[in-house]
């Protein structure tokens, strides 16, 4: 952009940056055994080395089927029907003398079922083929060996190829970084589509390599790589680099992988390892499964108990055939002379009765093969397409804003939807909106921010409270001071007492001070600054750190400058009330980490005062306040309570004082542990910087709302209601999965967490000593404890009020996984109300997928959007894709498409109820059709197609011109069927040869007996519905009789009714509501 100038210092320098910086401690000493056998010739594909590997292409298929397995293996689909197997075998059995009809009767049914299904699975395969050339034909710069870059597409990548990848583009395959627009070699990449983070990875290369910059430079380029052979792992990474005869070891520092993006950094070279199948992405994902329908499983069950009923009718009627057929001619007398036995063929010849039986029962079973009902499946193909149409064209489902309307891509599992047991979610993108807005903070005690979170609004809706209405008015009140100001991403704080310099008119005006000044300076975000408007915008790891840094500018302090010893701010000075420059020297910058879960930098102000700035959570922080420091503790405790029930996540702020002495022996210890090269690094420099964080002042606490979907408590709290259980797989830390989960209602205050972790003192020694089967020994036996405790807690806890979430990550997934361990995790797991696993990678998310599905044995639904969810969507019974931001993929592996996850509620509670009955009632209320011959066979004909029209009538709750014209029309249709077919010639229509006309239509007999057959085939339905309907409606007709019996006026009565329906449920934002309102009732009765 024009007249943008960049003030850039990298997050590299920032702080001491050893991620490229690999030893061999690891396990470089296993470079060349099995697992670690692969090589790789650097800028020499075409070698005789590099031929005689034969590694696979960079071509990607996810299709389900190929040119040359399509017919084979759609066959094989299709006839997993147990129908489809039967009239198979009665279609051959067709062209026999045997058959008791035309052959072309018999095989047209089934080859229009088939062909029907198989057109639908092409249509649908070739949509995921249309995806897969879009992927393989995107470009790439490609060294051609003469120093120069070509663009080539991805699919003719080879390994040890040499690319260059410019910003914003994806990886397209797994390659090792060798050097970056940056001199220091590093670059920031966007790995959303792997792990569904959206902070930003550092990546840096080798220093042997980092000078490669020119394209010049890497014609007699030459290095050889060892490394690991093709995993799923996207974690971890061994190898090294042979270069002038050295050798380099390789981190996963250094590994860029396919489908991750680069940001903030205009290109890269890298070295092409991984191609094709082999890339860890494509490890990780899973083949396109065949789905079918519990209904559809069902009515194979159903298909067997006919046919044998079939086949026992056909047996009895044979041998009673075989018998009378045998005594008609005895001693030279013809007992049924008119059947000429003495001239009969095999099919009758009494001196062979017994084959003659048998070829009677092959003719038996064809002609009985209408007790299996192929028209059934035909007609359910049918409405399963209506009810797509249905969905798709759902008004209340089109996502206007960005124009995407829910989309059905498969037909197969529409009533599916409606007996979903288990939903399985992504986080990212899936229930929030990858942004973070600084909402709310407590300062000194003091409770500031009147913005409304998505849950408070949702829980207002829930109790009709007037605080709704009442934030419309604020909002109001807002615009008349501000003007037309417009909303600032990242920012909707709103608090007149703070803002525009109010806050010096407050109590603590200098705890605020200090407040906002640790906001502005404890981070490691980076400003862009433009030069036409001096407007600032930033560069953070996460949303949350640039949340922080532009609330910090809004409220007068803005960090507006970095360089790799300085910051500076313009704040508001109290004093003039104009905004005045200050600059803080840097001295340390202590890296937060899971295990410390705080962030801390020294910093020395322009009057030479030492100052230690912190930030962490308050698990952490409060443990580390000095005993001057707690005046606000307890004030600060409560407003962090509030601030999680409404989904917020906090982080508690403080500092401290340095004395310079202090200072220069934590500074030169410090220094020491940061040179360590020794294992347990990392916990010098933790247990140093745990020194000198201590003896804080407690300034106050954020609360920031990671930006959910609009909707999403609603939905989560409506699904809740309805039984329907929500597990979040996620690839994000444990932090920020838990702060989601309080934000979406999954957790509340006062739920029992079972946290299942692998962070324990016992196995981090064990991983400082590096022995692999001891870590993994000792993991798997500390997983399998953490999870019988967890059981043996809830067991213990069976007839109290009490609910529990188990959050487990992603290394304790791995054992949790295992044959001999995933019996009891999914114990545990189904025990609790939610269940959120974390840092899981896309197989992770697939195999838990798998064991919900195996495990309990009922419908599992899994949602996501991005490619990481790909193998989650394929494994679920059903795959809901979120047509997001972060591509197609996830789309275009699912089964049915919505553009947000609150569409969620009405796509299973409508569409998945309704799609359900209507299937149910086709498949299971449809009785078979008996082929008569003239007169009886077209009175029966008649009494089926009354009975099963009147059936229907009586089923319609709601009648249009569609039902009248279908059910009144098919009456109509069937008569004037006869009057066709009985005025064609004899030659085609045989005996029915107007049997309608002459026989049928004007006795008196046919018209009462199809009468007394509809009755009394509609008698015990009736019957069974009136009774159901009057004594034990279903939900949808209580309100039915509410309608009835003009109830609807009554709240009170409409109430009860709707309280009836209701599942106890334990997740929720109703659930918070009502275990707030248990624990007021609780205090008061307490204080009384």
């Amino acid at each position: 952009m024009a007249g943008r100038r960049r003030k850039r210092i990298h997050f590299s320098k920032i702080y001491t940056f050893s991620c490229g910086r690999s030893s061999f401690k690891e396990d470089h000493s296993q470079i060349g055994g099995p697992g670690f056998s692969r090589v790789v010739f650097c800028n020499e594909p075409d070698s005789p080395e590099a031929v005689l590997l034969n590694y696979g292409n960079n071509y990607v298929s996810t299709t389900k089927y190929t040119v040359a397995t399509f017919i084979p293996k759609s066959l094989f689909e299709q006839f997993r029907r147990v129908a489809n197997v039967y009239f198979l075998v009665a279609g051959c059995l067709a062209f026999t003398p045997l058959a008791p009809y035309t052959a072309i009767s018999a095989i047209a049914p089934l080859l229009f079922v088939i062909g029907v299904s198989m057109v639908k699975e092409a249509v649908e395969d070739w949509r995921r083929q249309k995806q897969d050339i879009e992927v393989n034909n995107r470009k790439v710069k490609v060294h051609g060996g003469d120093g120069n870059f070509q663009h080539t597409e991805w699919k003719h990548l080879r390994v040890g190829d040499i690319v260059r990848v410019e910003k914003d583009e994806f990886f397209p395959a797994d390659l090792l970084l060798l050097s970056s627009s940056y001199d220091d070699a590093i670059c920031y990449v966007e790995t959303t589509n792997l792990d569904g983070e959206t902070n930003l990875k550092l990546k840096q290369a080798l220093e042997v390599t980092s000078g490669l910059h020119d394209e010049s430079s890497f014609q007699n380029f030459r290095a050889t790589i060892r490394c690991e052979d093709p995993n799923a792992n996207l974690y971890s990474f061994v190898g090294t680099m042979d270069y002038n005869e050295m050798a380099y070891p390789l981190s996963p520092q250094q590994i860029l992988l396919r489908d991750s993006k680069l940001r903030n950094t205009d290109y890269i070279y890298g070295l092409v390892i991984f191609t094709g199948h082999d890339t860890k992405v494509i490890q990780n994902s899973t083949d396109p499964p065949s789905k079918r329908s519990n209904i559809e499983r069902k009515m194979d069950k159903i298909v067997y108990f006919l046919f044998s009923s079939l086949a026992l009718i056909a047996t009895i009627g044979s041998i009673f055939f075989g018998i009378w057929t045998s005594k008609d001619f005895r001693n030279g007398n013809m007992k049924r002379w008119y059947l000429r036995p003495g001239d009969a063929t095999v099919y009758f010849d009494p001196k062979r009765a017994p084959l003659a039986a048998i070829l009677h029962f092959l003719t038996a079973l064809m002609l009985y093969g209408y007790f299996i009902p192929i028209s059934l499946y035909v007609s359910i193909e049918i409405v399963k397409v209506l009810q797509s149409i249905f969905i798709n064209q759902d008004l209340n489902m089109y996502y206007e804003e960005a124009d995407k309307p829910a989309h059905a891509r498969t037909s197969n599992l529409n009533e599916e939807l409606g007996q979903v047991d288990t939903i399985l979610s992504d986080k990212t993108g899936t229930l929030t909106c990858n942004s973070m807005e600084f909402i709310k903070c407590s300062i000194a005690g003091t409770a500031y921010g009147r913005g409304i979170t998505e849950v408070e609004k949702a829980m207002a809706r829930r109790k009709g409270s007037p605080r709704l209405e009442g934030s419309s008015d604020e909002s109001n009140v807002e615009v008349e001071v501000i003007g037309s100001k417009p909303p600032i991403k990242g920012f909707n704080f709103k608090d007149e007492r703070i803002m525009n310099g109010q806050w010096v008119n407050e109590e603590h005006a200098d705890v605020i001070q200090m407040f906002f000044r640790v906001l502005a300076i404890c981070h490691t975000a980076i400003p862009e600054v433009y030069e036409e408007t001096g407007n600032v915008s930033y560069e953070a790891e996460s949303p949350d750190e640039a949340a922080f840094v532009i609330a910090a500018r809004e409220l007068g302090f803005e960090f507006y400058r970095r360089t790799q010893t300085s910051i500076s701010l313009h704040e508001f000075d109290p004093v003039s009330g104009a905004k005045v420059e200050q600059s803080y020297k840097i001295l340390n910058v202590l890296e937060f980490s899971s295990s410390r879960k705080r962030m801390s930098v020294i910093v020395q102000n322009e009057e030479g005062q030492l100052l230690l700035l912190c930030k962490g959570a308050d698990s952490v922080m409060f443990e580390s306040l000095g005993k001057n420091g707690r005046e606000f503790e307890d004030k600060t405790r409560d407003h962090i309570n509030e601030y999680a029930d409404a989904g917020l996540r906090t982080l508690v702020l403080a500092y401290r004082v340095l004395e310079e002495e202090g200072y220069r022996a934590f500074s030169k210890e410090f220094a020491e542990a940061k040179s360590s090269v020794s294992a347990d690094r990392d916990a010098l420099v933790d247990e140093v910087a745990s020194k000198i964080e201590n003896h804080l002042i407690l300034l106050g606490a954020t609360a920031v709302e990671d930006k959910l979907q609009k909707g999403v408590p609603e939905c989560i709290d409506k699904l809740a209601q309805a039984g329907i259980k929500i597990w979040v797989l996620t690839g994000d830390k444990m932090e920020t999965a838990i702060n989601i989960g309080f934000a979406c209602s999954l957790l509340r205050q006062g739920m029992k967490q079972i946290i299942v972790a692998l962070e324990t003192p016992d196995i981090k020694a064990l991983e400082k000593q590096g022995d692999k089967v001891a870590i993994a020994k000792a993991s798997k036996e500390s997983v399998t404890r953490q999870i019988n405790e967890g059981i043996t807690q809830i067991s213990s806890s069976i007839g109290r009020s009490s609910a529990f979430a188990l959050i487990i990550d992603g290394k304790s997934l791995t054992f949790a996984l295992e044959d001999n361990v995933k019996s009891r995790f999914l114990e545990l797991a189904i025990s609790c109300a939610s269940v959120i696993c974390c840092r899981s990678s896309p197989k992770q998310k697939a195999l838990v997928t798998r064991l919900v599905k195996e495990g309990i044995g009922k419908t599992t639904l899994a949602i996501g959007d991005g490619a990481n969810d790909v193998g989650m969507l394929q494994e679920s019974d059903i795959g809901v894709g979120i047509s997001g931001v972060e591509g197609m993929q996830a789309v275009m592996s699912s089964d049915i498409a919505i553009a947000q996850f609150r569409y969620l509620e009405r796509l299973l509670l409508v569409h998945g109820h309704w799609c359900y009955r209507r299937i149910a009632s086709m498949a299971f209320r449809e009785g078979g059709q008996v082929v008569g011959m003239e007169i009886l066979g077209t009175m029966m004909y008649t009494s089926v197609v009354w009975t099963v029209n009147c059936q229907m009538a009586l089923a319609v709750s709601y009648f249009t011109w569609i039902q009248h014209m279908f059910i009144w029309g098919s009456i109509g249709l069937w008569y004037l069927f006869l009057l066709a077919y009985g005025a064609m010639s004899p030659t085609i229509s045989a005996t029915a040869y107007k049997v309608f006309i002459e026989a049928c239509a004007p006795a008196p007999s046919y018209w009462l007996l199809t009468l007394f057959v509809v009755i009394c085939t509609l008698i015990p339905y009736f019957t069974y519905a009136t009774v159901a309907m009057r004594f034990f409606p279903m939900y949808h007709q209580m309100i039915q009789w509410i309608r009835l019996e003009g109830h609807y006026k009554d709240p009170e009565y409409c109430q009860m009714v709707r309280s009836r329906s209701l599942r106890p449920c334990t997740v929720g934002f109703t659930a918070r509501a009502e275990e707030k309102a248990k624990q007021i009732k609780e205090k008061v009765l307490h204080k009384t």
